[in-house]
């Protein structure tokens, strides 16, 4: 089989592309976004993503990154016009006064996200998705929330990772976004 353009733009409700001469995924998303023409699915991710105050994406961390299906899900949901736009060549986000927040378990322990670990600095593997993608699109990014090795720590240990997590989500709408900064 060969690949055409309308096997790739599922998510326009018409079917007709902007310019079917040359796909862009993006100049096409935000032309179906700004034409009422994206389709349902994706109108009801958009209903939920306006609605929330909070957003938690939470996920393994899969070779450094999130899982394929959540990047699919920022690709179709996170589109410009919707979520960010571009004026004259800066960003400009539009998911203002919303919260969000990376919770997610690794495979490797702490000691290997450090700047000595084999992993390094876990801020340098969260940086394209809390700022290059979350901060972008206009939230307020929140530190993330890690657990660590889960598979390998003991009963009573991932017990504590659970009431952690747990005891913070009671108190998350006090705290302030991080900054967005590498050190």
């Amino acid at each position: 089989e060969t690949f055409t353009p309308k096997d790739f733009c599922h998510i326009f409700s018409t079917g007709e592309l902007y310019n079917p001469e040359q796909l862009n995924y993006g100049v096409e998303a935000f032309e179906a976004y700004k034409n009422g023409c994206l389709s349902e699915d994706l109108k009801e991710e958009h209903r939920k993503v306006t609605e929330a105050e909070l957003v938690i994406f939470q996920f393994p961390l899969y070779w450094y990154s999130m899982p394929a299906i959540l990047k699919g899900w920022m690709d179709r949901v996170l589109v410009q016009g919707f979520a960010f736009n571009i004026p004259k060549g800066s960003g400009s986000g539009l998911l203002k006064n919303k919260k969000a927040l990376l919770s997610f378990t690794t495979g490797g322990n702490q000691a290997m996200y450090t700047k000595e670990g084999i992993s390094g600095d876990i801020s340098y593997v969260l940086w394209p998705m809390q700022f290059g993608i979350l901060q972008f699109c206009g939230f307020d990014v929140l530190a993330p929330q890690i657990c660590f090795a889960p598979e390998y720590a003991p009963l009573e240990e991932r017990r504590q990772m659970l009431t952690s997590w747990e005891k913070r989500l009671k108190t998350i709408w006090e705290e302030k976004p991080i900054p967005c900064i590498l050190a």
